[in-house]
């Protein structure tokens, strides 16, 4: 490894230049998440890696040839890295901390034909999975999205062996993928199309990261069928139990509870700030959405070590229609916290200033659940600071963090994916109301 080819920017001091390459020798031979920072600290490139050692350490080669990729050396001045279990973790993982940070030499560098989503549409009568670069607003299911479409494409393979899917519109002919058992065999009179259904939900469900939650869902409904000698429907769950066992084995999708949380500087950031026990490991997002008081819907987002936990998503409608957003609040925080078969959060983000913290902080703090807000009133933009509320023994606390902090991307993040799927739900309803 030779870094002398290189020009470096003027604030990358050699210092940090030795300190750098020091750090590089002690990376692991493991899939992991890398940050490239420049002097600043600042994030300014994720990627993702099968073997860490390996990848980091191509970007200080002379093989290095690309002037996008020599450009964006030059302003590095650290490298920091998280490991986790499996090639497609860290495909999750990287996907994930892109949308918290969005570095700018990601978007310099990236090839757009690389950033892929998985398109299912359930509303279809028999449904069948594809792969798209830019999600349409025609009622599918997108997942994503994903830097790197060959690992999903190798997984999917795999999956369908366990959960078998049409890849092409549904015309009701036996092909060679029918022999290979890699369709659900509608065309052959093996299953029918609501069946099909109940399958692709759970080939969804894993994709979305629920792979625990699947298996526990198996595990009870295969229980169920043998004690009611359905021992047909028995034998299918247990093959899909099975299938997924062998799975793990091979690949393993988004088990983010195994990511190493100490890693993630905003985790530890704001466990410091707000004086909790340990990182907060699960926390909630929620956001009201409504127009001018009707259909008024509420969102719960979680994220889990820092990374979104779509399979643990919930929305709500709310009861009482009415243009009153701490007390719709109020309903949404009372009615989660009734669900005690949900795990509960070590840390509540609400979309609103003191007025929606005080609607809940009561709520919450009989459950010994932390509670912040966010307030954005002032200045929207992409780089203004984040104002957020914190409850003290009297009183609140109103800070003010810069926008390039850990703490600040994290809430960001939160705030909007509450806020996206909390609009998502708003105006699927008024497309209803619309159509009566």
């Amino acid at each position: 490894m030779d870094e002398s080819i290189y020009d470096l920017d003027p604030s990358v001091t050699p210092a940090m230049r030795e300190a750098l390459l020091a750090k590089l020798k002690t990376l692991p031979a493991a899939p992991g998440v890398y940050f490239h920072k420049n002097s600043d600290g600042e994030i300014i490139y994720v990627g993702k890696a099968a073997v860490l050692k390996n990848r980091v350490r191509q970007y200080f080669h002379k093989t290095v040839k690309d002037p996008k990729t020599l450009a964006l050396v030059r302003e590095i001045a650290d490298t920091d890295w998280t490991v986790v279990d499996t090639e497609m973790d860290a495909l999750f993982l990287e996907s994930e901390m892109i949308k918290r940070y969005k570095p700018k030499w990601n978007i310099l560098l990236r090839d757009d034909k690389t950033v892929s989503y998985v398109r299912i549409d359930m509303k279809s009568e028999v449904p069948y999975l594809s792969f798209t670069r830019i999600p349409q607003d025609d009622k599918a299911t997108y997942i994503g999205p994903f830097y790197g479409k060959s690992a999903v494409e190798k997984a999917l393979r795999i999956l369908r062996k366990v959960f078998p899917y049409y890849d092409k519109p549904y015309d009701g002919k036996k092909t060679l993928n029918t022999d290979l058992g890699l369709t659900p065999g509608i065309e052959i009179g093996k299953t029918t199309p609501l069946e099909y259904k109940k399958n692709l939900r759970k080939l969804r469900l894993y994709l979305e990261g629920g792979r625990h939650k699947l298996i526990k869902d198996l595990e009870k409904q295969m229980s169920t069928a043998a004690k009611e000698q359905k021992f047909e429907e028995a034998a299918e769950l247990r093959g899909q139990l099975f299938g997924l066992r062998e799975l793990q084995k091979k690949i393993v999708f988004s088990d983010k509870e195994f990511l190493d949380i100490s890693s993630d500087q905003a985790l530890v950031d704001l466990q410091m700030l707000l004086h909790l026990p340990e990182p907060p490991r699960r926390i909630e997002g929620y956001d009201i959405s409504h127009q001018s008081g009707t259909n008024v819907v509420g969102s719960m987002v979680v994220f889990v070590n820092g990374a979104s936990d779509r399979a643990e998503y919930r929305k709500f409608k709310l009861r009482n229609q009415k243009n009153d957003d701490t007390a719709n609040l109020h309903e949404v925080i009372e009615r989660r916290l009734k669900h005690s078969d949900w795990e509960f959060p070590n840390l509540v983000i609400l979309d609103g200033g003191i007025g929606q913290v005080n609607a809940v902080q009561d709520l919450l703090e009989e459950k010994h659940i932390a509670v912040i807000g966010r307030d954005k009133s002032g200045d929207h933009s992409r780089n203004a600071a984040v104002r957020i509320i914190v409850p003290q023994a009297e009183g609140h606390r109103l800070l003010t963090l810069p926008a390039s902090s850990h703490i600040a991307k994290l809430i960001a993040r939160i705030d909007d994916e509450a806020h996206r799927f909390a609009i998502t739900y708003h105006s699927l309803l008024k497309r209803k109301q619309m159509l009566k």
